[in-house]
C-alpha cells in the first residue's frame, strides 16, 4: 500500500498482517480519488473505520485541509500513528479512537468528505449513513463516500443525502452521496 499522489506520493504505508482490518486496493484508492479531485483541495476530510489511514493520509496528500480518522482497533490505530509519522504530517489531523458512533460526535466541524469503510460483514453501512444524516455532521454541500461490497444494496435516499453515483471494482463498490 502507497501513496499515490500529491505530497506523500509514493511513502510506503504499512498495512495489517492479520483479516482484522482490509485496506483499500490502489486501484480503488485511485478510483475514489479520481471522482473526488475537483472536491478534496481545501476539505475538512473524515475517515471512519480509518484502518492503517490510506484514504486520509492520501485526501491530505492531495490538499485536504485536515482530516479525522475514526478507528476503534488499537492494532490499526498504532499502524495509522506510525502510518503519518513516517509520512511527517505536519498538517492538521486527529485520530479518533473508539467506536465510530462516538467518534463521529467528537468531531467538532462541519465535515465536506466523509469517507467509509466498515466491516463489510457487520452490516454497519446502513445504521453509519442514518447517523450521519441525522446528526447534522456534514456541510452543505457535503460528500459521503461508502466502500462496501458489491453484494451490498444500499438505500438511494437517507436523510437529506442522494446517492449519485455507484462503482463497482471487482468485488468492492463505491456509493456517493451528497
Amino acid at each position: 500500500m502507497r501513496v499515490i499522489t500529491g505530497k506523500y506520493r509514493g511513502r510506503r504505508l504499512e498495512s495489517p498482517w492479520n483479516d482484522e482490518t482490509r485496506p483499500t486496493s490502489d486501484k480503488v484508492k485511485e478510483a475514489l480519488f479520481s471522482i473526488l479531485q475537483m472536491d478534496i483541495d481545501g476539505a475538512v476530510f473524515c475517515d471512519v473505520f480509518a484502518g492503517s489511514g490510506g484514504i486520509g493520509i492520501e485526501a491530505l496528500s492531495r490538499g485536504a485541509q485536515e482530516c479525522y480518522f475514526i478507528e476503534a482497533s488499537n492494532e490499526a490505530c498504532k499502524l495509522l500513528s506510525g502510518n503519518i509519522k513516517k509520512c511527517e504530517i505536519e498538517e492538521p489531523y486527529q485520530v479518533l479512537k473508539g467506536d465510530f458512533r462516538a467518534g463521529l460526535n467528537r468531531i467538532g466541524k462541519k465535515i465536506d468528505i466523509l469517507f467509509m469503510d466498515p466491516p463489510y460483514e457487520n452490516d454497519l453501512e446502513i445504521e453509519a449513513l442514518e447517523i450521519i444524516a441525522s446528526e447534522e455532521i456534514m456541510s452543505e454541500n457535503g460528500i459521503i463516500v461508502v466502500e462496501h461490497s458489491n453484494h451490498t444494496v444500499l438505500p438511494e435516499e437517507i436523510g437529506r443525502f442522494s446517492k449519485y453515483k455507484s462503482k463497482k471494482y471487482g468485488k468492492i463498490a463505491l456509493s456517493f452521496y451528497e
